[in-house]
């Protein structure tokens, strides 16, 4: 529906499919040491990479695609924008802007479709020229839209939705769940969703401290304190029932119309890689959420790992086992709570948690 908001499915369901596609071509975020700009390469299409005349030449075996990247020194943006539309004389435009620090030209080059995207700063302009066959257009034309758009010829240049190589920046304002294991106000989440947080609140609690972290499995421990006696969640076994399970957390306020209400959604454990991740990947807000199997018991927490490939979407969710948590509670000298699991008294612990970073 039009609403201008998508739902957690439609969330997961569009991520999926962007994930699809990225791995499909082989997209990835390079830093072309050349020139010093950042561009999205589809490196399947693109294998071979070698030194260009200024820049990084990446392009088909056969030819049908070629990518390159050019700087040009002590010029002027329209100077450049000139260049281009003329050079080579077998170029014909068809489409050309320029504004602000930045200019777009596209058309045909012979036989082949062209697009250059070039930034001007400091009398220096680096770009970034696309060429493909014609009948590649089917796959090339959406790419070159992306590539256009990770484009950033200057890093440090603000551009909308664009990630750098490396390590994703984290939020300003970071959502999470988390589950209470203790009624005197101990809630274990996820280590990576409180990095670097200025402060730390739960909502309905107050503020909380973040008093111990197991790296190896992704855990954190948050305290707050003065709190009425809290309800906490039983942490079970191994899980009961086959690979369906249950999540338990708080989906992030633009996904709820600002509210902050604890909700169940039905996913698969995976085994990948050494880990079981969830199929579909639960929703933004729900790292550090409780995993229940088919008797309501909860048998770990979702954690958050960052893939190894810069650029990729966001880090996979996977599974921590209760196992893992009890270890690192009986670590900090906190008893787990004890005693008959139902569906009610995990949703009465999860709780959600709000990281503000400088």
């Amino acid at each position: 529906r039009e609403t201008g908001t998508l739902t957690a499915d439609e969330r997961t369901k569009l991520a999926q499919e962007a994930k699809r596609q990225q791995d499909a071509v082989g997209w990835r975020l390079v830093d072309d040491a050349a020139t010093g700009a950042w561009l999205g390469l589809p490196s399947k299409l693109v294998p071979q990479a070698t030194a260009g005349n200024t820049g990084g030449l990446w392009q088909s075996a056969r030819g049908e695609t070629r990518i390159d990247t050019f700087r040009l020194g002590n010029t002027t943006l329209a100077a450049a924008f000139d260049q281009m539309k003329r050079q080579p004389p077998s170029r014909k435009v068809g489409y050309s802007v320029m504004r602000g620090d930045f200019f777009v030209i596209s058309g045909l080059q012979g036989l082949k479709k062209f697009y250059v995207r070039g930034q001007i700063k400091d009398a220096e302009v680096r770009a970034i020229t696309i060429l493909y066959d014609q009948a590649m257009e089917g796959i090339m034309d959406p790419i070159t839209v992306a590539m256009s758009n990770a484009f950033m010829a200057f890093p440090g240049t603000s551009f909308v939705g664009v990630l750098p190589p490396g390590p994703t920046p984290r939020p300003k304002v970071e959502y999470a769940s988390g589950v209470v294991v203790t009624a005197t106000g101990h809630i274990v989440t996820d280590r990576r969703a409180t990095e670097g947080c200025q402060s730390i609140t739960i909502t309905r609690l107050g503020p909380a401290e973040r008093v111990a972290q197991d790296r190896s499995n992704g855990l954190a421990l948050l305290r707050v304190y003065g709190t009425e006696r809290l309800e906490p969640a039983t942490i079970g076994g191994d899980p009961v029932g086959g690979p369906v399970t249950t999540l338990l957390g708080v989906a992030a306020p633009q996904l709820q119309d600002g509210g902050d209400t604890v909700s169940a959604v039905r996913t698969r454990m995976v085994a990948e890689g050494g880990a079981v991740t969830f199929e579909p990947a639960p929703a933004v807000g729900f790292s550090g959420s409780a995993a229940l199997d088919a008797d309501a018991r909860l048998i770990g927490m979702v954690g958050l790992q960052p893939d190894s490939a810069a650029g990729t979407p966001p880090p996979r969710a996977i599974l921590v086992p209760a196992k893992s948590i009890r270890t690192f509670l009986y670590a900090q000298s906190v008893a787990p709570h004890s005693g008959p699991a139902n569906l009610d008294a995990v949703k009465a612990a999860i709780v959600r948690v709000i990281c503000v970073r400088r």
